[in-house]
């Protein structure tokens, strides 16, 4: 099983999560492209300790939107979109060439996300720009999406990821994280609902609906409070399950 966290989320003087906890905690990261969080040094400095530590890198790629951090919808036309993940991926993946890293998969951030789950339009421009780029980059997303879709369809790797610290409806969507209760926070609670994906293939929604996915990744956010605890309590949970934890790529 693989273990994804979102890093590289700094900006400037700004600082978000605890990014060198995280590393050894995790066998892949998501790292910001400079849109919804990011900037040259910080991108520059997450892939470097991502290589040092044979952690595996995907561009983790979001609206460009840094005041709102990605997670307000934006209503791009497709050659607007198609444009900025190309802009994003071609950052990060000239920035890990550097540091003698490259980029392996693609993960989209925040709103950009939850937008392409059911929005053909705008996944269609994203896979567009990464067809254009390298069609043999996976693209790591939530297993039913129109991103995944249509990403299989282009002939494009697809990675299903599930998320145990996040609140599930019972469509196998994730609850906003602008509602209550939409990322859990309790290790132990994560660490269990961990476990059971990574050996039962299912997590519990909210309404009680037990779901049925089968993840070749689990994501750990990096920018919830207690998100190192979370992560530790989490790779604990799934050694001690027996679980052997490797990037995907």
């Amino acid at each position: 099983m693989d273990l994804n966290a979102d890093l590289g989320e700094a900006f400037g003087t700004w600082t978000r999560g605890d990014d060198a906890a995280m590393f050894p905690l995790i066998t892949s990261a998501s790292v910001a492209c400079g849109m919804h969080a990011g900037d040259p040094v910080t991108m520059l400095d997450t892939c470097r300790a991502a290589y040092e530590l044979d952690v595996n890198v995907g561009a983790h790629l979001g609206y460009p939107d840094l005041a709102g951090f990605g997670l307000r919808s934006l209503d791009m036309t497709f050659d607007d979109l198609f444009g900025a993940v190309l802009y994003q991926l071609g950052a990060l993946d000239g920035v890990a060439h550097a540091v003698g890293a490259s980029v392996n998969y693609i993960k989209l951030h925040g709103a950009l996300y939850d937008r392409t789950v059911r929005d053909a339009e705008q996944a269609s421009a994203v896979i567009a720009a990464i067809q254009a780029y390298d069609p043999g980059l996976p693209v790591l997303g939530l297993p039913g999406s129109a991103l995944l879709e249509i990403a299989r369809d282009a002939g494009h790797p697809v990675v299903a990821e599930a998320f145990p610290d996040r609140a599930y409806f019972p469509d196998g969507t994730l609850v906003q994280r602008t509602q209550e209760g939409a990322v859990l926070l309790d290790a132990g609670q994560v660490a269990e609902r961990a476990v059971r994906l990574a050996t039962k293939g299912e997590v519990e929604a909210v309404d009680g609906t037990v779901l049925r996915i089968e993840p070749q990744s689990l994501c750990l956010h990096g920018d919830t409070p207690g998100s190192v605890s979370v992560a530790a309590a989490v790779r604990a949970g799934l050694e001690a399950a027996g679980v052997e934890l490797e990037s995907f790529a």
